[in-house]
């Protein structure tokens, strides 16, 4: 692999990152804040990606369907923690799994009743349709990088509201101590569906960001799902510094991991046993990362102060 390549996948891997951190912040926030497994999660990315396509059809305009998509997948989140989610917060962690992966089934035979099985675009920005020269003759698109800009905005926003607002403070409070919060007054109820409908905009938004780069399909949330589990178990439960960096290095790691491995496998085997090995061992590399991570660190890069 030349250098060029190299710098193609490290961006890319980046890129891939600021996704996973979208999905993973919000989910890291329900799951420190509310101890809720939502294996769901990913179908909000999915839902996200599936009315930005949608939108931006109807509206003609990638920046009104990008728009408006933000509180569709809030209002979204909130209507399925109002009629699913908030019936689970007291149950145990294996009733909430049964009951998340059941949203799960029913939301992609859902997408595919109401959009069929073929895969949906979302059409790119005129303005973000070029590219920009990184060295000498190597191009990365435009949108790839407006990506970057963004996630890196977002985390910057999200780390001020949770830690330098009221509001951040509350959740943050929730987080160690709920029956205390409560007692104080917070109604800590609504605070729980908040973080919720606030964690499903986040996922939607990283699938509607998505969706002009990558097919819109029933099922696509269920990949960046187990991946953004892995992020937030590296980075620390309830830890959104620990979320961004955790998901930058997921990122990386995957990205170059596919494709750098069945070149370093040339190095011992021949190509077709170092292109097979490589795609394997690629697969296995970022839980590999995570197990090495864990042996040191049990709780994570990054735990939440508790």
């Amino acid at each position: 692999m030349n250098t060029t390549l190299l710098l193609v996948q490290a961006l890319n891997g980046l890129q891939f990152g600021i996704l996973l951190f979208l999905i993973a912040a919000g989910l890291t926030l329900v799951f420190g804040v509310m101890d809720f497994i939502n294996l769901a999660h990913g179908v909000q990315y999915m839902v996200g990606a599936y009315l930005g396509a949608t939108l931006a059809a109807w509206t003609g305009s990638f920046w009104l369907g990008l728009l408006l998509t933000l509180p569709a997948t809030l209002a979204f989140g909130l209507l399925l923690e109002f009629l699913v989610f908030r019936h689970f917060y007291d149950r145990d962690h294996l009733s909430q799994v049964l009951a998340t992966f059941g949203v799960i089934l029913f939301l992609n035979e859902g997408m595919r009743v109401l959009f069929g099985t073929a895969p949906m675009q979302m059409p790119m920005p005129a303005a973000l349709s070029g590219g920009i020269a990184i060295m000498d003759g190597l191009l990365y698109p435009t949108y790839r990088i407006a990506i970057l800009a963004v996630g890196l905005a977002t985390a910057a926003l999200l780390w001020f509201l949770v830690e330098r607002t009221r509001a951040g403070m509350l959740v943050r409070a929730g987080a160690s101590n709920a029956p205390m919060v409560s007692a104080l007054g917070v109604d800590i109820r609504r605070l729980f569906m908040l973080v919720f409908g606030f964690g499903a905009m986040l996922a939607g938004f990283a699938g509607a960001l998505a969706a002009p780069i990558l097919s819109v399909e029933p099922g696509m949330g269920d990949t960046p799902l187990i991946l953004a589990f892995v992020v937030i178990v590296i980075g620390g439960i309830g830890s959104i510094r620990g979320a961004f960096l955790a998901a930058l290095l997921v990122g990386l790691v995957e990205t170059l991991g596919r494709g750098l491995m069945p070149d370093l496998m040339r190095l011992f085997l021949d190509p077709s046993a170092a292109r097979q090995t490589g795609a394997a061992l690629a697969s296995m590399l970022v839980y590999i990362v995570m197990a090495a991570i864990l042996a040191f660190r049990p709780a994570g890069l990054f735990p939440a102060r508790r």
